[in-house]
């Protein structure tokens, strides 16, 4: 089983490693020549394009200007520690054991604009290039023409046809993969919550609720379907009626 997650904007590079592994990305050379692109932009440009505030248009350009090969540990950070939204607070990787996180290496794949696919323990510098953003390099238009079938090919040369794809990206990433060339039958349960009488998808719940997931199915050595169905992290239930599509089970509460 593999399970595939959004990044985040937010990044943490201050709080101490649980950890001292580290491993290095598949795709540098696309990210250097991404971060080649992006080198050219101004804080003002990158605003614009970003629909950022002048603030982070500057600190996106100093992370640009400063972003360089080789990454070390002393210039880098794992991905899953760098990370620092609100799926990373349902995973909470910090409180995993030493073979957890090993288990988490070989399961999870993050989605990135910058790097296109990272391990939990891939060392990454801070960036900001969300997947939708329209850069264009040389004749690609966009990050999706850029990264085109790689992230696609890299998922498929771990997914041996029989183990399950989770994914719990948002549409935003996951739009990145090409399901029709993916060698893994895909399952992308959905967190519903009552508001007001009504069962609805709340943004910041549901994405909570995704870094949730990916740690019980870490904690239970979940492999399977019916195992992820078990799920009962932050008081969700798998609900049976109100699932239409075994492979996008929906979890209430």
């Amino acid at each position: 089983m593999k399970i595939v997650i959004s990044p985040a904007k937010t990044l943490d590079f201050e709080s101490e490693l649980p950890t001292n592994k580290f491993t290095e990305a598949k795709f540098l050379l696309e990210a250097e020549r991404l971060n080649k692109e992006l080198k050219k932009k101004s804080a003002r440009s990158l605003s614009k394009l970003m629909s950022i505030s002048a603030n982070l248009g500057q600190l996106n350009f100093e992370r640009n200007q400063g972003w360089h090969l080789p990454f070390s540990p002393a210039n880098s950070r794992p991905a899953v520690y760098a990370f620092a939204g609100d799926v990373y607070a349902g995973l909470d990787a910090y409180t995993l054991s030493n073979d957890k996180i090993d288990l988490l290496q070989d399961k999870l794949r993050i989605l990135s604009g910058m790097y296109g696919l990272l391990k939990p323990l891939d060392l990454m510098q801070p960036y900001r290039l969300e997947m939708g953003t329209s850069l264009k390099v040389n004749t690609k238009k966009n990050l999706y023409e850029f990264w085109g079938d790689k992230i696609t090919n890299a998922l498929n040369d771990e997914l041996d046809g029989e183990e399950p794809l989770i994914n719990l990206a948002s549409n935003e990433y996951f739009k990145a993969v090409k399901p029709k060339m993916l060698n893994a039958p895909i399952i992308t349960p959905a967190f519903k919550d009552f508001k007001n009488g009504k069962l609805k998808m709340i943004s910041f719940f549901a994405k909570k609720a995704r870094g949730s997931m990916v740690r019980y199915i870490i904690d239970s050595n979940a492999t399977s379907l019916a195992d992820i169905k078990a799920f009962d992290y932050e008081g969700y239930k798998f609900s049976e009626a109100h699932t239409k599509n075994m492979n996008e089970p929906v979890f209430i509460r």
